[in-house]
């Protein structure tokens, strides 16, 4: 896998331990070139402490890792973006030359960062506020800066730590459209996030991790078939009748006296026939939801327990 020319990263078997401390162990995942990949997993499990092996700032106490090829981020590190949880400008430079800073650090001159800074601070609304002070702006506006700054100089992998933090909802729309836009120039991103809701619209590919190992790898609609297919409806019906539908493994009861019940699907079992089934033994149907399972719970379901035993850890798998 190490080095995959399909594949923008990959881990293979990574460990980072702090004396008898496991912040993460034998993490495998590969990352495949020009997708939006989701980082997700609870406080505590591990993700920060493997973006931070991922760009080369700690090394792993086993494993390998590839980045665009290289044994290590830092030999490729003009072509990475990296976003950190931890925000921080120079508050005392202006947006303008903080973009041109932050790129000239990656390998841009001068005024190729500069025509750069412009035209991205027009893009996204900050044109006006280009030459005032980074301390005189709100905390979204200089998050969006920072973000600005990240993908200056055109990098392949772009990795953002809980991007989306401190943004209104107008401005994480207009994120989610920046990632969606590198996407289609064939970049590759990473992001971690606690709001499921983005990862769910973003990721073509996802990585859950819980106390520092590999919960799920693969697609939303691979995490979606772990779970049984859940059906809600409101029925005159006894929850008797409804448990004898062909691929009903089992019935819920939500609310019995205005006759909402939550079937579980068997293995295979068609949503479809089911419905029919209703129709052909007369039983009358106020409403009928087989709306697929919301990524947030997969994310309960496969880490949930993760999340609580995360807290007794201490603080050091971010």
């Amino acid at each position: 896998m190490t080095g995959s020319n399909e594949h923008a990263i990959s881990f293979e078997g990574v460990s980072k331990h702090y004396g008898a401390f496991r912040a993460v162990e034998d993490l495998t995942f590969a990352v495949p070139k020009g997708v939006i990949y989701g980082f997700l997993g609870p406080n505590g499990a591990g993700k920060t402490t493997s973006l931070r092996m991922m760009l080369g700032m700690i090394k792993p106490t086993a494993g390998a890792i590839s980045v665009l090829g290289s044994e290590s981020a830092m030999g490729v590190r003009e072509r990475v973006g990296y976003l950190p949880e931890e925000r921080g400008l120079y508050r005392r430079m202006t947006p303008v030359e903080t973009i041109v800073y932050l790129a000239r650090l990656k390998g841009m001159d001068a005024a190729a960062a500069r025509r750069k800074a412009l035209e991205l601070l027009e893009r996204f609304g900050l044109a006006a506020f280009g030459n005032s002070k980074i301390e005189a702006l709100s905390k979204g506006m200089a998050q969006k800066v920072q973000i600005l700054g990240t993908i200056a100089h055109a990098p392949d992998l772009v990795i953002l730590d809980e991007p989306f933090s401190g943004l209104d909802p107008v401005n994480q729309q207009v994120l989610e459209e920046l990632i969606e836009d590198l996407r289609r120039e064939g970049r590759t991103l990473i992001f971690s996030t606690h709001v499921m809701q983005h990862a769910e619209r973003l990721c073509d590919e996802l990585v859950l991790i819980a106390r520092g190992k590999l919960a799920f790898e693969g697609t939303l609609e691979a995490a979606r078939a772990l779970m049984p297919r859940v059906i809600r409806l409101k029925t005159t019906a006894v929850a008797a009748a409804l448990g004898d539908l062909p691929g009903v493994a089992s019935v819920d009861v939500e609310d019995a006296a205005h006759g909402r019940y939550e079937l579980k699907l068997k293995d295979g079992a068609d949503g479809e026939a089911l419905l029919k089934a209703c129709f052909a033994r007369g039983i009358a149907l106020e409403s009928f939801d087989m709306s697929e399972h919301a990524l947030h719970d997969i994310f309960v379901a496969l880490v949930g327990e993760g999340a609580r035993e995360a807290d007794t850890r201490g603080g050091k798998a971010a």
